[in-house]
C-alpha cells in the first residue's frame, strides 16, 4: 500500500512559516536540519525582519486545514516540476511582491 504525501508545516520559533509535502512526520522533521533550507530561511525576509534568526527553533509538524488549503493554492499556481520540493510560504516575503509564495 502506497501512502500520499501529507502537508506538513515548518514552525520557526513558533510561527507558522512554510508548508510542505512529506511522507510522513519523521520525514518533515528531517527537513528542519536540511542546511540549505536553514540557508534559504536565514536569508529571506518578512516585515523587515529574517525568517530565522538562526537561534529559533524548527519544527514540522502536521499542517492545519487553512495551511493545507494555502499549500494547495501555491502548488496549483507554480509551475510544475517533478520531483522538487514545493515550499509554500504561509508568511508574506519582503521584495516579492505578486509572486506566489512558493518556491
Amino acid at each position: 500500500m502506497t501512502l500520499l504525501p501529507a502537508i506538513f508545516t515548518l514552525d520557526v520559533g513558533g510561527r507558522p512559516t512554510l508548508a510542505f509535502e512529506a511522507k510522513n512526520l519523521r520525514e518533515s522533521q528531517q527537513l528542519c536540519h536540511e542546511h540549505w533550507l536553514r540557508s534559504d530561511i536565514a536569508g529571506l525576509m518578512s516585515n523587515g525582519s529574517p525568517l530565522w534568526d538562526g537561534k529559533a527553533r524548527l519544527r514540522a509538524r502536521r499542517s492545519t486545514d487553512q495551511e493545507i488549503a494555502l499549500y494547495r493554492e501555491a502548488a496549483r499556481d507554480a509551475p510544475q516540476t517533478r520531483g522538487d520540493l514545493l515550499l509554500a510560504y504561509l508568511v508574506e516575503l519582503d521584495g516579492i511582491e505578486g509572486a506566489p509564495r512558493a518556491t
